[in-house]
């Protein structure tokens, strides 16, 4: 019987192919500027940005999830989905990849803006959970180390065992 193949469009994809493809759509700048990767600003050629992928794995990861969400526009899955690399990440059948997302700068800042005001929005709102009077706090470090009830074992008076287990 003949398994199924996950729909990916990573699948049998190089990564020269997958970086042709973003450099003859976007431009090396756009791609500097949405990635952040400086093999894309400082002396952008083909043969160092590959050579730089393949050896840092973070940095490939990061231009093959921008390849699948903003190149491919792919549709985004939970946190199981994310948790995978993406080369390991399937889709449902019948996903097919859409036409890319048209970038320009000016959007790509807009777009770092309001996902840094959302970071901090909801770093102040952990801040407060966290300062908040409304819930108990223990005096001192031994309260907090201690068990509540009577439930401990007592220690053993045997002189074989003086680890009292």
């Amino acid at each position: 019987m003949i398994e199924q193949q996950e729909n990916s469009p990573l699948h049998g994809l190089k990564l020269e192919t997958m970086l042709t493809e973003l450099v003859d759509f976007y431009d090396w700048e756009i791609l500097y500027a949405s990635l952040r990767l400086a093999c894309f600003k400082t002396n952008p050629n083909m043969l160092a940005c590959l050579k730089f992928l393949k050896n840092i794995e973070w940095a490939r990861e990061r231009v093959e999830n921008f390849y699948l969400y903003r190149f491919k526009r792919m549709p985004k899955g939970d946190t199981a989905h994310f948790e995978l690399k993406p080369r390991e990440r399937g889709f449902a059948n019948g996903i097919v990849p859409r036409k890319p997302q048209a970038l320009t700068i000016e959007l790509i800042e807009e777009m770092r803006a309001k996902s840094s005001a959302g970071y901090e929005a909801i770093k102040q709102n952990k801040d407060r959970a966290r300062f908040s009077k409304d819930k108990p706090r223990a005096q001192d470090s031994y309260a907090q180390n201690t068990r509540s009830g009577g439930n401990r074992s007592q220690p053993s008076q045997d002189p074989n065992n003086p680890w009292g287990k």
